[in-house]
């Protein structure tokens, strides 16, 4: 075997070594130190670093990066969501992004909506500095855009206020009650006619893809799991009355894009 690969199969070992540690250090490695302190629990405490902090955000939020954690798919995700939001009617209504997501899912997202008609482009997250990042991105929304910093589990909406509610990946990292909750909200604030997307995980189909998930989330996101059994957002939205549920898979079941749409009257 040649040298020089060699040295390159150890440099690309070191670099996923180092990049899986400082995943690990600003994410659940800081969730696990939380938990051993003292006291009660802010509503934040399941919140990771990089989300919180402005210089992890700027140095993570990178669509390549955001890309590559996503196998690659991140583009096909959102343009499910973006092709469906095109065939609904936004006109004058108001579309919602619960909670920041990285990457150009935000943009992408307001250029379909405001495109459509709508008259506000609302985005809701509990961190300050995600709502900053997402204003960065956004410089073209002008009055249009609205900036709340909220729960996403207890939002201050009206109900049957939105056209549209778009959810990326969010539930995998909120703990299984407030994943509930969460849920619960976002079809709260449905307008008849109006779209719930949620984009997550999914239980893979192939049994390879299903053990290196299964190994990536107990050591990442644990709170992810209850995605492929308990919490399983596809039944949980269809027991809900006046609800249209419909589930899309990608990427041999990696993942999922959900639409729930509120019957209209």
């Amino acid at each position: 075997m040649p040298e020089w690969f060699v040295h390159a199969a150890w440099a690309v070992f070191v670099l996923l070594a180092l990049t899986a540690a400082f995943f690990f250090t600003f994410t659940r490695g800081t969730l696990i130190l939380r938990g051993l302190r003292p006291g009660p629990k802010s509503p934040g405490a399941h919140i990771y670093p990089i989300y919180e902090d402005m210089r992890l955000i700027r140095l993570i939020d990178w669509q390549p990066i955001n890309s590559a954690i996503l196998l690659f798919q991140y583009h096909r995700l959102v343009a499910m969501i973006t092709e469906h939001l095109k065939r609904s009617d936004l006109r004058g209504g108001r579309v919602l992004i619960t909670s920041c997501a990285f990457g150009n899912v935000i943009p992408k997202v307001a250029d379909v909506a405001l495109a459509g008609g709508a008259a506000r482009l609302q985005i809701s997250d509990l961190v300050h500095n995600e709502l900053l990042n997402a204003q960065r991105k956004l410089g073209g929304a002008g009055d249009a855009l609205e900036l709340r910093q909220e729960d996403a589990a207890s939002m201050g909406l009206p109900d049957g206020s939105v056209a549209a509610n778009v959810i990326f990946f969010l539930l995998h990292e909120l703990p299984d009650p407030m994943k509930l909750q969460v849920l619960n909200e976002a079809c709260r604030v449905l307008a008849p006619g109006g779209t719930l997307y949620l984009a997550e995980f999914h239980r893979p189909e192939r049994p390879l893809l299903r053990a290196l998930g299964w190994l990536y989330f107990k050591t990442f996101e644990p709170m992810a799991l209850a995605l492929w059994h308990t919490h399983d957002p596809l039944p949980y939205l269809q027991a809900m009355p006046g609800l249209h549920c419909e589930r899309r898979t990608l990427f041999f079941g990696n993942y999922q894009v959900i639409t729930a749409t509120r019957v209209a009257d």
